[in-house]
């Protein structure tokens, strides 16, 4: 049997609606799950590997988008919520009950200061952008992947859409060392 990938997409990836406009994070708890609100669509949504992040029971990857953190508002549970790497460059806040990473913003001076990371799967509505690519995918092995399955997962992500890769996609990593030069003068700011 073939390893889950996510649920988003082993059953097809969701579609984008024009109308979405936000919605309601809710984490897994059944009842008094911790709400956090989301102004507008979500961007740079993609498939993760990396061990850091939130993923349902059994997926071999998470589902993880951005949005300003000023678009972020716990409505309900925030006591429930507890950061899990404080040393991490991604605040992941998590309900403290069911383990559900909510958002984790990017506070420290970086590309991504001002961003928060959502898994845009706990909304209650659908419309968010789907994932677009999958990113880090060769950290799945530090999770204890067979490495002689690689070459099937990436096909696999592949067929779903996802373009695989072992870091960001490159418009991305252009974004990040953008930043970096002009952050050091190797580029007009």
């Amino acid at each position: 049997m073939a390893e889950k990938l996510h649920p988003n997409i082993d059953k097809g990836l969701p579609k984008k609606s024009a109308k979405f406009a936000g919605g309601t994070l809710l984490c897994a708890c059944v009842s008094n799950p911790v709400k956090v609100e989301i102004k507008g669509q979500v961007a740079h949504n993609h498939a993760c590997g990396c061990t850091k992040c939130w993923k349902p029971a059994g997926a071999l990857f998470s589902v993880v988008a951005v949005v300003p953190t000023e678009n972020v508002k716990v409505a309900s549970g925030k006591s429930k919520l507890k950061v899990v790497d404080k040393k991490a460059l991604i605040q992941r806040q998590a309900c403290r009950a069911c383990g559900v990473h909510m958002y984790g913003p990017v506070e420290r001076e970086h590309p991504f200061q001002g961003l928060s990371f959502i898994h845009p799967e706990r909304f209650e509505e659908s419309g968010w952008a789907p994932p677009g690519f999958a990113a880090f995918v060769s950290s799945i092995i530090e999770a204890g992947v067979d490495p002689g399955k690689m070459k099937g997962i990436r096909n696999r992500l592949k067929k779903a859409g996802l373009e695989p890769y072992d870091c960001l996609n490159p418009p991305l990593m252009d974004f990040i060392a953008t930043w970096t030069a002009k952050k050091s003068g190797a580029l007009a700011a």
